[in-house]
């Protein structure tokens, strides 16, 4: 039988998790997605993004979003939390992030992709997921996704399995012995964990190194269960589709922003 008929779980894994990583991070950070949260009232900064992506969680303190999300550095998110609550509540402000993923979406996602076969495959993994302890994910999951726009649909598939995977790593992390800061300097190196809001946080020790290593793994097992729910056949095609449908990053042509850690 060939490959392609016969994907492996973690092959699967490792196949479609960076490419969703990437292809939601660049929607985080386009100009366009600023530019929806500027037409809906927020200011300039990081409002938009913390009260529209957080506000599935609803109207909870700054210090409860931080501990959810865990990888952006506390006043990173204080500050953008404050800024976008007297824009909308929280719950108009999830809805009108989650419109702007699937308005983003339809200009990004190629028109040949076969949207409607990775609908359906993503959420068959979506359905699957036990979502305790992943409250980010359950708000996200929780989200109407409407049935007449099938690439904004995709689109916000992707971003719900980006937060999936981002729980589980944050769980991942914390279960290894690292700190979501320790994590975020082991893996993208001081300047960029100060880029996304950690104050002075200063190298870790290289004995760190190997925690991380391990919570990458445990973040694949924490997902496995999803991928187990698909035929060998069904993880090679939805591997293909997450590829057909994100193949296309428009990551020369936009302005980098703020992003996610990099799970």
């Amino acid at each position: 039988m060939s490959d392609l008929l016969r994907m492996e779980i973690f092959d699967c894994i490792a196949a479609v998790a960076r490419p969703v990583h990437d292809f939601g991070d660049e929607f985080m950070s386009d100009d366009a997605t600023a530019a929806i949260g500027l037409r809906a009232g927020f200011s300039p900064g990081r409002g938009f993004y913390c009260r529209g992506r957080f506000g599935v969680l609803g109207e909870a303190p700054a210090s409860v979003v931080q501990a959810v999300q865990g990888f952006l550095g506390p006043d990173l998110v204080a500050t953008g939390w404050r800024d976008g609550r007297p824009v909308m509540p929280a719950e108009e402000a999830a809805a009108c992030y989650a419109e702007a993923v699937r308005t983003w979406g339809r200009a990004f996602i190629p028109a040949d992709a076969d949207v409607e076969h990775f609908n359906c495959l993503a959420q068959r993994l979506i359905d699957a997921a036990d979502a305790d302890a992943l409250p980010l994910f359950t708000g996200w999951r929780a989200q109407p996704v409407p049935g007449d726009d099938p690439v904004g649909a995709a689109m916000q598939r992707i971003h719900v399995l980006r937060e999936h995977r981002g729980a589980c790593h944050l769980a991942a992390v914390r279960l290894s012995g690292l700190s979501a800061r320790e994590a975020m300097v082991v893996n993208l190196g001081v300047e960029q964990a100060t880029h996304y809001g950690w104050r002075e946080p200063g190298p870790v020790a290289a004995a760190l190194i190997p925690r991380w290593q391990r919570a990458e793994r445990l973040t694949d097992e924490l997902q496995a269960p999803l991928y187990a729910t698909l035929t060998a056949r069904q993880r090679a095609e939805f591997a293909r589709l997450v590829d057909a449908l994100t193949g296309a990053r428009p990551s020369s042509s936009i302005h980098r922003v703020i992003s996610d850690h990099a799970v």
